[in-house]
């Protein structure tokens, strides 16, 4: 009994502290992982690639609208065929980089039996999975904005102009959107390292739900609509009442809200999303551009919302880890 109470006044004393005495350690030693990592290596080279071949492409076509405004949002949004644009190649590849970061984080640890030597040390639970998550979040933020500035760069060369400082802020807030989309990616495959302990098992369910969302949600969406809200008598109203339920029942998908948060912020033009009735269009100068101020409020949903999932995603993959047996 004594040696047990013994035990057990030593662990509170260990306890005394921060929760995050730790952390930065953590941080650092996994970014150093993640930057130098084979898997990282190859999504950057295939990033440059991709970023290469699509703004190569939208500088031949805007390079005859010169006199046009928002020039530089245009690098990420022009498409060229057989070539999409930008932003639709980072809409597929953020998450495989995400998950690419986080599908071993936990699960290796455990695997490895290197867990239980991270914890004797000054390190608690609350440190380790927030290191393991803020070094991810903080890899794909320096390669986003690496590639961000890499393609602004070719920009200026190739065109001879600098962005304007409404340029400039659209795409420091793009930044902002694809970071914690990609941050839901990232808090999904941490959570299923730390449910799954085959690194396989939480890659292949990251990937399931990914490709989920990402092809068969939008069909799923529109049966949904039409059995909850089926056209019985073909009124406007029910055709605008299925359409809206349709709408809501996409933005259940990651990868519709990051869509939308792009549009708006990087197509200047664009009033809203969905079906926009004639009544609302009145008084409205049509083509002209939003100001910052207006298309950041029609976005601000869309950011609240990949917050508020990444923050939930992350809570439920802390929760667990906490009650997770850890054994020598």
């Amino acid at each position: 009994m004594a040696q047990q109470h013994e035990t057990t006044l030593s662990a509170q004393r260990g306890r005394e502290g921060s929760p995050w005495t730790g952390l930065w350690a953590v941080v650092a030693k996994e970014m150093a992982d993640h930057l130098t990592s084979v898997r990282m290596q190859i999504l950057e080279l295939l990033i440059l690639i991709t970023a290469g071949g699509t703004v190569f492409g939208a500088l031949q076509s805007i390079r005859s609208a010169r006199g046009d405004n928002f020039l530089f949002l245009k690098l990420f949004t022009t498409s060229t065929d057989p070539l999409p644009a930008f932003v639709g190649f980072l809409g597929f590849l953020i998450p495989l980089i995400a998950i690419s970061l986080a599908f071993d984080a936990v699960n290796s640890e455990f695997n490895q039996r290197t867990l239980s030597r991270v914890l004797a040390q000054p390190i608690y639970r609350d440190a380790f999975l927030m290191g393991k998550f803020l070094a991810g979040l903080f890899t794909m933020a320096l390669v986003l904005v690496a590639i961000w500035l890499l393609i602004t760069g070719l920009g200026i060369f190739s065109l001879g102009i600098a962005p304007s400082g409404e340029e400039v802020a659209r795409g420091l807030l793009f930044l902002l959107v694809a970071i914690f989309y990609g941050g839901i990616w990232l808090a999904l495959a941490l959570l299923f390292s730390t449910i799954f302990r085959q690194p396989a098992t939480a890659a292949l369910a990251s990937i399931a739900v990914w490709l989920f969302f990402m092809v068969f949600w939008s069909m799923l969406a529109s049966m949904l609509a039409q059995a909850l809200a089926p056209i019985r008598l073909g009124l406007i109203d029910e055709v605008l009442a299925q359409a809206e339920l349709i709408q809501n029942l996409t933005r259940i998908s990651p990868n519709t809200v990051f869509v939308e948060a792009t549009m708006g912020l990087l197509n200047p033009t664009t009033r809203s999303f969905g079906l926009v009735l004639p009544s609302q269009l009145q008084g409205a100068l049509l083509g002209s551009p939003l100001p910052l101020g207006e298309s950041v409020l029609l976005i601000w949903p869309h950011l609240t919302s990949l917050i508020a999932v990444t923050i939930l995603l992350f809570t439920v993959a802390y929760v667990l880890f906490q009650r997770q047996e850890i054994r020598a």
